[in-house]
């Protein structure tokens, strides 16, 4: 699959360089696994020669070993010799780029946490030394997010605050996901992009999976989603023990009641058998893998809250993959499509919500936008939109199919949610249905 989008992220990444020029910069890219943010870097710098260092898990040495050659390449200067320390690499590069500016990118930075803890202190010290007199275009990349987190944003850490900016990577946003089914497929239907959106998320390396495979309608993504040498089936796996470590069971049962739908804390307790406080906590601020929901203008911090996974494929993967590993074991794949066919209409109504929700968001058209219900569970919005500009707000029921939506039930809703949150006073009100047709 070409390249896509990141107009924005490269723009900031090249503005980044320039700034490089008359002093020294320290960026922060982060982003979970398979986001796409190496290939982001190769797109932004790919018209000047950039030095790229991966951090392997292996010795010290061997990785210096590497670097050098790197150096070598793309700088085409003599180095150090044979050097076994990451540092006096390092202190070359910051000497070097007093004089001459270039960008340095050293991808999965937080796993020099296994190659030697000390580098990072030691990064400090040299930094701290060259960066007022250096034109060094530094950019460091990392899929643990919570160790990425750590290290620049706590106080005990050696390069808490050295960083002069930070990016983000996110998943591809609707518009996206709609111009590269257009591009591969362009006769394809709504429901062919409401399962690309349900199954990847947006997430670059996933819809490259599927589009480069051929995967270009639902049955055809399930077929490729969950098959005998499928990647996506350990990917849960592979990409979060890791970050939970020694806990992952319980971390692992937390995400896939959510994405079963057991979305609040008693829900979550009944299920586990044991008190998660602190681990909805951390799957909340140090992960943030899942959100705390509350209801618009709920003024209670702890009261009528439900979690929700913030990633769609996690969503799809412990609600079906996880949930479903047994059948896995005995390489019954045919069985396990048949579920996601039997519910996939529900599976996907979810996350056409989402769709839409995420659609709002890129629209730029309002100030606040989010969903509704009350404590009894009797009324439900599902998506409510405000421009306080206009002192406007739009409510939105949404279903798959058209048919099924009540605009009279909708108002009905709205009406209940007015009275009890007291909002929207004197603003003009609006109620639309949106189906897949609305795509």
């Amino acid at each position: 699959m070409k390249f896509y989008d990141r107009t924005q992220e490269i723009a900031y990444l090249q503005e980044t360089r320039e700034y490089a020029e008359k002093v020294a910069r320290f960026t922060v890219v982060t982003g979970r696994r398979r986001i796409g943010k190496t290939t982001l870097i190769r797109e932004a710098y790919k018209d000047k020669p950039f030095v790229y260092f991966f951090v392997a898990r292996k010795a010290e040495s061997d990785l210096c070993e590497v670097y050098l050659e790197e150096i070598n390449e793309k700088l085409g200067i003599p180095t150090l010799g044979n050097t076994r320390r990451f540092s006096e690499i390092f202190r070359y590069l910051m000497q070097l780029s007093q004089t001459r500016c270039f960008t340095l990118v050293i991808d999965e930075f937080q796993d020099f946490y296994r190659v030697n803890r000390a580098i990072f202190s030691e990064m400090q010290d040299i930094w701290d030394e060259y960066e007022q007199t250096s034109h060094v275009n530094l950019i460091v990349c990392g899929s643990i997010y919570s160790m990425m987190q750590k290290l620049f944003k706590d106080k005990k850490e050696p390069l808490y605050g050295r960083n002069t900016g930070e990016l983000r990577v996110k998943p591809f946003r609707p518009s996206v996901l709609k111009q590269i089914m257009a591009e591969v497929k362009p006769d394809y239907s709504n429901e062919d992009l409401l399962a690309l959106f349900t199954f990847t998320g947006g997430v670059a390396k996933y819809v490259s999976q599927l589009i480069d495979g051929g995967a270009l309608d639902r049955d055809e993504m399930i077929r490729q989603l969950v098959s005998a040498n499928s990647t996506f089936l350990t990917e849960g796996k592979n990409n979060l023990i890791e970050e939970f470590g020694k806990d992952y069971g319980v971390y692992f049962s937390i995400l896939s009641c959510i994405a079963r739908g057991k979305n609040t804390r008693s829900e979550i307790e009944d299920v586990i058998g044991k008190e998660v406080g602190g681990y909805l906590t951390n799957l909340e601020k140090e992960y943030e893998l899942i959100a705390k929901r509350q209801p618009l203008f709920e003024k209670s911090s702890t009261k009528n809250v439900r979690y929700e996974l913030n990633d769609v494929f996690y969503s799809f993967w412990f609600r079906f993959i996880f949930k479903y590993s047994y059948i896995l074991e005995i390489e019954n794949y045919g069985k396990l499509q048949e579920i996601i066919h039997r519910d996939y209409n529900t599976f996907s109504g979810l996350m056409l919500e989402r769709y839409f929700h995420s659609v709002a968001v890129e629209s730029g058209k309002y100030t606040r936008i989010g969903r509704w219900w009350d404590r009894k569970g009797e009324n439900e919005i599902d998506m409510i939109a405000e421009n306080e500009l206009s002192d406007t707000a739009e409510f939105f029921e949404i279903k798959r199919q058209k048919e099924e939506i009540s605009l009279g039930v909708l108002k009905q809703r709205a009406e209940v949610f007015l009275q009890a949150t007291r909002e929207f006073k004197s603003y003009g009100l609006s109620y639309t249905g949106l189906s897949m047709e609305d795509m």
